[in-house]
């Protein structure tokens, strides 16, 4: 049964809540500036008039068609769907944390200007890097600002002409985007037979008008880059910088770094590897880490311990400048940093170990029925196909991972990366059990024989959510909106 929206359940009249006291100072409206005629509203908001109840039971059926990580297995991959212990989120509702204001004076924040300074601490260690920021309040936003930071370098060095960027054809989207957003032209670069980037078209793009190459290590594959010191060697002969993208990062924390292998500038995905919550469309956290070469670019104020306490740095010369309002999703970063706290050094490496444990023990399940095209053993994650499915019995990609929200799992990650054909990209990360992965894997095994004697059943899928298959392409095209 579909659930209307809150506007559609209004009645005039109806009240749901009723506001506190007033507890601003007397008078207070007469100090605030005059708002402009033209900007007045004219007549009431028009906003839902409904019972508490209401309300109540709306979003109680609206969080019941929801799917989780706190009710099912999310094997979404490249996106580390693992478990937020609910110990980060009591003390990122503290109202210590909760009240505290932005711009208050830094002596009245030090416990926030702390938390912030550590966790650039840790991740300084876990990467591998020298120092960061925690501005960017995505991923995608955290590259933005480390492609900004290369930029500036290299003006500042007086190399304008290096205008391209180098990114691999299995390279998250996000990557060519943020190049060009910095003014860059992207050049793809091919992979060769393993799925690894190819050595020898790499070389024959590597020139003085190359400003950086873009890389995900383990690659979006799962496969780690056998090759990768080699890569940075011949990026860095030319006189070009190596990116770090930080989105497969939970493969080999606490195992290896970036910096070893050789990356100038990292983001990171706080709420993939280090555990804070996603979706809703945010907020998330994209923190910038860079070797000493970049660290004069990183966006100011940077933070500073002195001996009178934590102070914000603003006189940086070089700095891109700011990249956020204030100093990130502040609640975010402090989530991150507690599970860094309580996993420890030890613990980070174990979530490691059992993130490649696991995606591996499912490969190895799945692939008599599920062929891998690349890889016999994957990092985090793997990529598997359909297309025998596909060519024998009409059943695509796309059906089996409609097919399994029947059962009660999110879908896997569908048809990337594109260099595998009808693929699902698969990631359970660490946080489940064996129990449920043998769960996981015997619905697929199970799909896989019903595409053999029911396939139209799979073509027809989802069949017990509150709606069926959609047209996906029409709904981004011609977008049917109600507010």
């Amino acid at each position: 049964m579909s659930e209307p929206l809150l506007i559609d359940l209004s009645k005039k009249g109806r009240k749901a809540y009723c506001f506190p006291p007033l507890d601003l100072p007397r008078g207070f409206e007469q100090a605030l500036p005059s708002l402009p005629q033209n900007l007045v509203r004219q007549k009431d908001a028009r906003l839902p008039e409904v019972a508490e109840l209401d309300v109540v039971r709306h979003f109680t059926r609206l969080s019941n068609l929801v799917h989780g990580v706190d009710n099912g297995m999310y094997p979404l991959g490249s996106c580390t769907m693992k478990y937020n212990p609910k110990l980060s989120e009591h003390i990122a509702g503290m109202h210590e944390f909760t009240q505290i204001h932005p711009l208050q004076d830094v002596s009245t924040s030090q416990g926030c200007l702390s938390v912030m300074y550590n966790l650039l601490e840790d991740l300084s260690s876990i990467t591998g890097m020298s120092w960061g920021t925690l501005q960017p309040c995505a991923g995608a936003h955290g590259e933005y600002t480390g492609l900004k930071m290369i930029r500036s370098y290299l003006v500042k060095k007086g190399q304008s002409q290096r205008t391209k960027v180098l990114i691999p054809i299995s390279a998250h989207g996000t990557n060519p985007a943020s190049a060009a957003v910095n003014g860059f032209d992207v050049v793809p670069i091919a992979s060769d037979g393993e799925g690894m980037v190819d050595l020898e078209d790499l070389a024959s793009k590597l020139d003085e008008s190359t400003a950086a190459l873009m890389l995900t290590n383990p690659n979006t594959l799962g496969l780690f880059e056998k090759n990768i010191l080699k890569i940075s060697e011949m990026v860095h002969a030319s006189g070009a910088l190596l990116y770090y993208d930080g989105a497969n990062l939970n493969a080999i924390m606490g195992m290896a770094t970036p910096g070893e292998m050789g990356f100038d500038v990292i983001h990171l995905n706080l709420h993939k590897t280090f555990s804070t919550p996603h979706g809703g469309g945010g907020p998330g956290s994209g923190p910038v880490m860079c070797s000493d070469a970049l660290r004069p670019f990183l966006p100011k104020p940077d933070i500073e311990l002195t001996d009178s306490g934590y102070v914000y740095r603003w006189d940086e010369e070089d700095s891109i400048g700011k990249v956020s309002l204030f100093w990130g999703n502040f609640l975010v970063l402090l989530r991150a940093y507690v599970y860094i706290l309580r996993m420890g050094s030890e613990g980070i490496r174990a979530a490691a170990r059992h993130a490649v444990l696991n995606a591996n023990y499912v490969a190895a399940r799945l692939e008599p029925a599920f062929p891998i095209p690349y890889g016999k053993r994957c990092m985090h994650e793997f990529v598997l196909s359909c297309a025998h499915l596909k060519e024998q019995y009409g059943v695509s990609a796309q059906d089996v991972a409609k097919a399994l929200i029947d059962e009660g799992y999110h879908p896997p990650t569908m048809y990337f990366p594109s260099l595998v054909s009808e693929a699902l990209m698969i990631e359970p990360t660490e946080s489940e059990s064996l129990e449920t992965l043998d769960a996981f894997v015997d619905t697929l095994l199970a799909i896989a024989e019903r595409a053999k004697t029911d396939p139209e059943s799979l073509k027809t899928a989802p069949h017990t959510t509150v709606v069926g298959r959609l047209d996906e392409v029409r709904a981004v095209k011609q977008p049917d909106l109600r507010y």
